[in-house]
């Protein structure tokens, strides 16, 4: 009799195949898609959230083990689920700069001339990722990470250190997947996809931002701080001025399923030297010195 573990395992391989994998996650109708999943995620009928609940579950090994609540009404409760109190804990270190979220790193390294890396082979440019090139301008010697959250991980993020949000911009756009394998084959994809730039500084002045990008599925980014949904109706895409201090490792927001937050340094800070891609890390780890 096959166990289920097996079965997972057999399908994953399957659904890993980077031809199958790419065609299932990016050919079908994006919006449509994300639209759909995020109607269902919302649904607390346990008729509909009950099988939605153990698909993700079976497809995304998730660990509730630091949930503070494993019971979930619908499968977005699951997607945006709170921790535990001390369930992660940030470097105390006030020249740390933390990782915000749970993720696999991804690309890092130094910004050269304005121009970053999504994978090997696959630049972008600061100008056409962030909206303003003054701000580009700030961080085109700096320093870059590339954050990827999956399915199951935890989808909040937080404060990397004490700081003060000045502006945010919401930018509209496409629901590329963000796994390696889109990475790979999709050029200038950050740039392409829905983001919100969270424009910060941190105690002594240093400016810091950071990008959550959208992905298929995604069916919204959230902020503590403001009123995402009120931002974008009364605003659209566009730059919103704040002054928002927040505490290290106090929540930002969240993601409504798995993606990804590209976190960018100017060039007097530097990235922690274990940092490895395809390496796993939590909230509050070390990324980086100030």
């Amino acid at each position: 009799m096959t166990r289920p573990g097996g079965v997972r395992a057999a399908l994953m391989r399957i659904l890993l195949q980077e031809d199958l994998n790419f065609l299932l996650t990016n050919r079908l109708p994006r919006r449509l898609a994300t639209r759909i999943v995020g109607r269902v995620a919302r649904v607390e009928h346990p008729l509909v959230a009950r099988p939605a609940l153990a698909l993700w579950r079976f497809f995304s090994n998730v660990d509730l083990s630091d949930a503070a609540e494993p019971a979930f009404r619908s499968l977005r409760d699951g997607f945006t689920r709170a921790l535990r109190p001390g369930a992660r804990t940030f470097d105390p270190d006030s020249a740390a700069i933390a990782s915000p979220c749970d993720a696999i790193v991804g690309a890092h390294g130094p910004v050269r001339a304005g121009v970053a890396y999504q994978i090997k082979g696959f630049p972008y440019r600061l100008d056409e990722l962030l909206p303003d090139p003054a701000l580009a301008a700030r961080f085109a010697d700096g320093r870059f990470v590339t954050l990827r959250l999956t399915a199951g991980m935890y989808h909040r993020f937080h404060a990397p250190a004490d700081l003060t949000v000045e502006a945010v911009t919401y930018l509209s756009g496409d629901c590329w997947n963000v796994n390696p394998i889109a990475l790979a084959r999709v050029e200038r994809l950050f740039c392409r996809n829905e983001r919100a730039v969270i424009e910060a500084r941190l105690a002594d002045g240093t400016p810091i931002l950071l990008v959550a990008v959208a992905a298929i599925l995604v069916a919204g980014i959230r902020l503590t701080f403001l009123d995402t949904p009120a931002l974008l109706r009364d605003h659209g895409p566009g730059r919103v001025a704040c002054r928002v201090p927040l505490a290290r490792g106090a929540e930002m927001g969240w993601f409504e399923h798995g993606s990804t937050i590209l976190m960018f340094l100017p060039g007097g800070l530097s990235l922690h030297p274990d940092l490895a891609e395809g390496r796993g890390i939590r909230a509050g780890e070390r990324l980086g010195s100030s």
